[in-house]
């Protein structure tokens, strides 16, 4: 009979669980010179790459709810880091001039992210992990 940490060793969900709060950390000690959370920090960038993008897209494109979305752009908004501007029922999302300052540090942030990641796990390994990552979230979501 197995034991609990060989089971655990061998959960894909606790494994991938345990790499994403790793991950997260990391991530949150690049980004903290932003003042923002890795999620707001791309939110944000994703705006200032594509003014005027509709929250959907950007649900879509950061595989994220809706509804996380629209809590993350409140956030921003009240930070005075984007504005909405309506068109009918629909809007879209603009970075403010505060927002658009922060861009350099949120790619200083992202490359040192990707840098250390590179560093502790060696670049080709950290590629081949992403591709493999990637072939499972799209076989899961499918």
């Amino acid at each position: 009979m197995k034991t609990i940490e060989s089971l655990l060793q061998s959960c894909l969900y606790f494994a991938t669980s345990n790499l994403s709060r790793n991950l997260m950390r990391l991530a949150e000690e690049e980004f903290s010179i932003t003042g923002l959370s890795p999620s707001h920090a791309f939110i944000l960038m994703t705006v200032n790459e594509r003014p005027g993008i509709a929250p959907s897209e950007l649900a879509e494109m950061l595989h994220l709810a809706p509804s996380t979305v629209t809590r993350f752009i409140d956030t921003l908004e009240y930070k005075g880091l984007l504005s909405r501007q309506f068109l009918g029922k629909t809007s879209q999302i603009f970075a403010t001039e505060s927002g658009l300052m922060l861009q350099t540090h949120l790619k200083s942030a992202w490359e040192k992210l990707y840098q250390r990641l590179s560093d502790i796990l060696g670049q080709e390994f950290s590629e081949q992990l992403m591709h493999l990552i990637n072939e499972a979230n799209q076989k899961l979501a499918a």
